[in-house]
Order: C-alpha cells, then sequence, then structure tokens
C-alpha cells in the first residue's frame, strides 16, 4: 500500500524539518522526488541521503517567492504528479508589533510563493491528466495562538486556497488537501528556543512539548505519515480536507 512509484514528486522547502522528513518518506515508496529549496546546501544534504537509502531525489534551487523562477524549474521538470506546498517561514508577533517588511516578507514567501507554485503546478497536472497537491497550513489557521499574527495570516491564506483549489479543478482530478500541524520538532524550533530562552532551553522545550495534551511535540515523521496517505491513490476519495495533526491541541486542550 501507499506506493509512489512512477510519480514525481516536487516537495519545496525539502531541505529541512518537515519538508525533509517527507523527501525522504515519499522517496522511500518509490517516487522521484524534486526538492525544491533556497539553501541548495541542505538540500543536497536530504539528496545524498535519499540516494544512499537508495532512492531517486534530485534538489532545484529557486526562491518560490519569484513567478517566473518557479515557472521555469516547473516546465524544466515538465511530468508533476505530487506537489506539497512546504516551504515557509515563521514570525513573533502582533498586529501592533510587526514591520511592514516583516509582514510582506511572510506574505511572500508563503502566500505568494504557494500561490506561484499552484500557478506553475496546476497546467502541468492538467495536461497529464491530474495530480496530487498537498498544502501546508497550520493550526494557527484554526484558533487563536498568541503572538503569530503575521504567520497565522499567512496559513489561513493556505487554508482558504486550499478549498479553493480543491473545488476549482474537481473535473481535472487534482485533488488538494492540507494539513495543519502544532508544534514540530524541527530545528527551527532548537533555534528559536536557544536565542529567546538562553539557558533555559530544556525547560521551555518540555514546557512547549505540554502544550500538546499528547505531552509531546509532533516529529518531522509524523507529519510525513499523513503527508504520504493524502498523496498516495489510497486517498482517492479524499479531496477538500484539511488535516489537524496535533497531539489533541485543537479540542483536548482546556
Amino acid at each position: 500500500m501507499f506506493s509512489l512509484k512512477g510519480k514525481t514528486a516536487v516537495i519545496t522547502g525539502g531541505g529541512s524539518g518537515i519538508g525533509r522528513g517527507i523527501a525522504k518518506v515519499f522517496a522511500a515508496q518509490g517516487a522521484d522526488v524534486k526538492i525544491v529549496e533556497l539553501n541548495q546546501d541542505a538540500g543536497l544534504a536530504v539528496c545524498k541521503e535519499i540516494i544512499e537509502a537508495g532512492g531517486s531525489a534530485s534538489v532545484h534551487g529557486c526562491d518560490v517567492s519569484k513567478q517566473a523562477d518557479v515557472v521555469s524549474l516547473f516546465n524544466s521538470i515538465a511530468k508533476i504528479d505530487i506537489l506539497v506546498n512546504n516551504a515557509g517561514i515563521a514570525h513573533v508577533g502582533r498586529a501592533d508589533t510587526t514591520s511592514e517588511a516583516d509582514m510582506d516578507r511572510i506574505y511572500n514567501v508563503n502566500v505568494k510563493g504557494a500561490y506561484n507554485c499552484l500557478f506553475a503546478a496546476i497546467p502541468l497536472m492538467k495536461k497529464n491528466g491530474g495530480g496530487v497537491i498537498l498544502n501546508l497550513a497550520s493550526i494557527v489557521a484554526i484558533v487563536g495562538v498568541a503572538d503569530r499574527f503575521a504567520y497565522s495570516m499567512s496559513k489561513g491564506a493556505i487554508y482558504a486556497m486550499t478549498l479553493s483549489v480543491a473545488k476549482d479543478y474537481l473535473a481535472d482530478n487534482i485533488r488538494c488537501n492540507s494539513i495543519s500541524p502544532a508544534r514540530v520538532h524541527t530545528p527551527f524550533v532548537d533555534g528559536f528556543i536557544a536565542k529567546n530562552y538562553p539557558g533555559q532551553e530544556k525547560e521551555m522545550f518540555e514546557k512547549l512539548s505540554k502544550t500538546q495534551p499528547v505531552g509531546r511535540m509532533a516529529t518531522p515523521e509524523d507529519i510525513a505519515a499523513i503527508a504520504l496517505y493524502l498523496c498516495a491513490d489510497e486517498s482517492s476519495f479524499v479531496t477538500g480536507n484539511d488535516y489537524p495533526i496535533d497531539g489533541g491541541f485543537i479540542k483536548l486542550n482546556s
């Protein structure tokens, strides 16, 4: 089950964190993985891991916020069966503490970047008879989380775009879903804690872990498992849905 053999999967931001986890799992299931990554060194490291494990992968340097570059890259790949819109950046701040420059930066990468990939991939999928799109949203698209104004805006847009794309391309055999993770233990989390809570890393990690009712953060592999299901043929009846992979955060917190 869940074989991706013969399929080409484009994964943006596949050089670290959730994207790395998804890239490795998809390659293990037989996909030819195309990692689209601004940090090419990170992408190359993941490709090396995949190839050494017997999989197929390549890295493609690209800034997803630049539409012409994305279109050119995707057209060169030509056959795209799966698109995972994972590339994104975070921001801490409220409406009155978020600068215009930071708001633009979050929008350009998280929202416009995802749109650019949709704009480039959908015509290719239509030409090839269909495909699957998976967008990485967040629980902040669904619930209010303090000090995440710009980030919440961007992930709310991802949530809404998922529904729109799923509706618009039903007749083209293109499915579109999203995943909304709670906290995921990635290098970003470790860096955030080290920067903002020096000397308190262990205590803060435990505190943030316990905000999920199950008592821990997700791993990239937790997210990759549901991503595999949503991009495999076994989920052919599933489109226009969001999946909160949140350790009970949304419904079990009190």
